[in-house]
């Protein structure tokens, strides 16, 4: 396990990171009216609004006083609500340390866009990939996914300190974020029966690498490619054909 705890990646567009700071405080604030079970139990508040792949394609029904939106938006507000302590620190640790970086890499609405859509995709990912479950599914790991995904393309140089297991460590970024997507495939692959479901993870990551091109800024379009933007000509200088 690889959990980031600050980068050294500068914000060059975007002075504050509104749209981050926000989806990190709707995670919290949620997390914390649930646990007050001011709406009853959590358990069921969540079984509500989780992602439940029999449930979304019809084939099941929630009982009658669990309360709840319509069973498609779930793949949205699935995304705002988290198991417990462990699940929500690890995960608004990723987004601080990242998503500050990628929204400013693709502004902030793009960034918005894009977090939203590697999320709904890795629940439509997970439902299909489990049809028959009535398992929920929440939190916020699949769009995260994503996140992680598009940091590795836009800032594969930048140095990341973190955490292996309790061990601190310094390294680039595409060494510390790869070795985190590595791992989500390789428990994908041997299939781990444990409460993660790793195959909504790499839907998030196959939709960051996807779209992380659609949505970054075009100044940083040469970077995606492999190429550097080309330096401009001098001033006392004609420009060669």
């Amino acid at each position: 396990m690889v959990i980031p705890l600050h980068d050294d990646a500068e914000l060059r567009f975007v002075r504050r990171p509104i749209v981050n700071w926000t989806l990190i405080f709707l995670n919290v604030i949620v997390f914390l009216i649930v646990r007050s079970e001011i709406f009853g139990d959590p358990l069921t508040v969540i079984r509500g609004f989780a992602l439940i792949p029999r449930v979304l394609f019809g084939e099941a029904q929630l009982a009658k006083w669990i309360v709840g939106p319509p069973a498609p938006l779930t793949l949205l507000t699935a995304l705002f609500f988290h198991s417990g302590w462990l699940h929500l620190i690890g995960n608004m640790l990723f987004l601080y340390v990242l998503g500050d970086n990628v929204e400013d890499a693709m502004g902030s609405l793009h960034y918005l866009l894009f977090y939203l859509t590697c999320g709904v995709t890795s629940g439509v990912v997970f439902a299909y990939a489990a049809p028959e479950t009535v398992t929920p599914l929440v939190g916020a790991s699949g769009a995260i996914s994503g996140v992680c995904a598009a940091y590795l393309m836009l800032y594969p140089r930048a140095t990341i300190f973190g955490l292996a297991a309790i061990f601190p460590i310094r390294a680039p970024a595409w060494m510390f974020v790869g070795a985190w997507i590595v791992l989500q495939f390789v428990h994908a692959a041997f299939g781990e029966q444990d409460h993660v479901a790793w195959v909504a993870h790499l839907g998030g990551i196959v939709a960051g690498l996807l779209l992380t091109p659609m949505f970054a800024r075009r100044a940083l379009a040469p970077r995606l490619r492999g190429r550097r933007t080309p330096a401009p000509a001098p001033k006392d200088e004609e420009p060669r054909e």
